[in-house]
């Protein structure tokens, strides 16, 4: 077994539903992911990429046929390179990456590019085919911009309700009140537009040929309380104790990412050495209903497979999917909630779901290389009861050079920011 290294990441901006974005193709916004990432790393021959491992939640429209496949033809990279589409859903990129990396620890691979791509403004309406020729009754197309569709009727009704309405299930369940999903929406926005302003994004992102779009088009820095507490709920009435709004839960969105992930002898050939190292990963999964829920076991695992605990953490990026349970899976972690996402979230950022995992890690790289701290974990609920997490090393100095050993140059303060002690406080709050 060898070791496995995230050595570059480039996403687009993510576009609104129905934005800047939507004349775009999911498998061109998937090219110019791959292309962006493959011009980090001067040294490459393309021809040496071993296979690329491309996550889509979607795949019932342009992002059929394996886009993953399509990414690498359009990008013009050699036909020679192969290409797999991977599909867990909100977790698809994530996922892409756990098995990139897996390739390369067991010597399958020496250079692999995992990433995702989702276009919802272009997902397609469905029409199944009917159980008998010429049907007199009508039949119902199916948008299949997100959640379920044409569903089993032997699934249980709890099982197959409304990813809003199981986490209004998660509010009732751990009482975290409407104000403190919309102050966390805040937070979000807030950190994001200060992170763009700052320039933090702009070495993450390239830019969408023929696309007037330079920055994620879904934040929105004047929000604040006021306005958030204006809206309707969109699951729940409020005398039903509804919760979630559209200013606390993620936004519809389209974009791709791309990470580019090699062994430590990929450093010669790539002509850049790497950014962090992939320490644990893991996957989790429960009842359908909870599934925001998940990311909380999915860490703890993919932390003891590291050999750490949160008390070494100093940064964590966890997919806003909903305010509700970002909220409970920090409580329950027990960690300072400023670790987390300190760069904005997905409430803010967009959350395109095939995408979301690549751009986490992409988040999570910069920002450990920036502090100079040890370790992160990026983590990601995913609609039917799953979860996934990775932990990451950074192996960069603070001047960006990595160690002839691999290791960080800069000691771990991340102690210092852990609530000890704390399981599941959701309740108290």
């Amino acid at each position: 077994m060898t070791t496995s290294f995230v050595y570059a990441t480039a996403r687009t901006p993510f576009g609104r539903f129905g934005g800047a974005l939507a004349g775009s193709r999911p498998d061109d916004l998937a090219a110019t992911a791959l292309s962006g990432v493959l011009a980090k790393a001067p040294g490459l021959d393309p021809a040496e990429i071993d296979d690329v491992v491309w996550g889509c939640a979607n795949q019932a429209g342009e992002d059929n046929r394996n886009v993953g496949r399509m990414a690498v033809l359009l990008a013009g990279v050699p036909t020679s390179v192969p290409a797999t589409t991977v599909n867990r859903l909100c977790g698809s990129s994530l996922d892409a990456l756990i098995q990139a990396s897996r390739a390369v620890e067991t010597g399958d691979a020496g250079i692999v590019v995992a990433g995702g791509v989702e276009s919802m403004t272009r997902a397609p309406w469905v029409l199944p085919k009917p159980e008998k020729a010429y049907p007199a009754a009508n039949l119902t197309a199916a948008s299949t911009t997100l959640g379920w569709r044409l569903v089993n009727s032997r699934m249980p009704a709890e099982w197959t309700a409304s990813l809003g309405e199981c986490n209004e299930h998660l509010s009732e369940r751990f009482g975290i009140s409407r104000e403190r999903q919309d102050e966390f929406s805040v937070r979000s926005h807030r950190l994001a537009a200060a992170a763009w302003e700052a320039g933090f994004y702009d070495g993450l992102v390239v830019p969408v040929e023929g696309v007037d779009l330079v920055r994620d088009e879904s934040v929105r820095p004047g929000t604040d309380l006021a306005k958030l507490a204006a809206l309707k709920t969109s699951f729940r009435t409020l005398e039903q104790g509804g919760t979630i709004t559209a200013g606390n839960a993620s936004p519809l969105n389209d974009g791709a990412s791309a990470v580019l992930v090699g062994g430590e002898a990929a450093a010669g050939r790539l002509g850049i050495a790497p950014a962090a190292r992939i320490a644990g990963r893991a996957a989790f999964a429960l009842d359908p209903r909870d599934f925001g829920f998940a990311p909380v076991e999915a860490a703890r695992r993919a932390l003891r497979r590291a050999g750490i605990t949160w008390d070494d953490v100093a940064a964590v990026e966890l997919n806003e999917a909903f305010a509700v349970q970002s909220l409970a899976c920090v409580d329950a972690w027990g960690i300072d909630p400023e670790i987390v996402n300190a760069r904005g979230g997905a409430l803010a950022l967009g959350h395109p779901l095939g995408a979301s995992g690549g751009r986490l890690i992409g988040t999570l790289v910069a920002r450990l290389a920036a502090s100079g701290e040890r370790w992160g974990v990026a983590a990601i609920c995913i609609g039917v009861g799953q979860a996934l997490a990775v932990v990451l090393e950074n192996v960069t100095g603070t001047d960006g050079v990595s160690g002839t050993d691999g290791v960080s140059r800069t000691a771990n303060t991340a102690g210092a920011k852990h609530t000890a002690g704390a399981e599941n406080v959701a309740g108290a709050r």
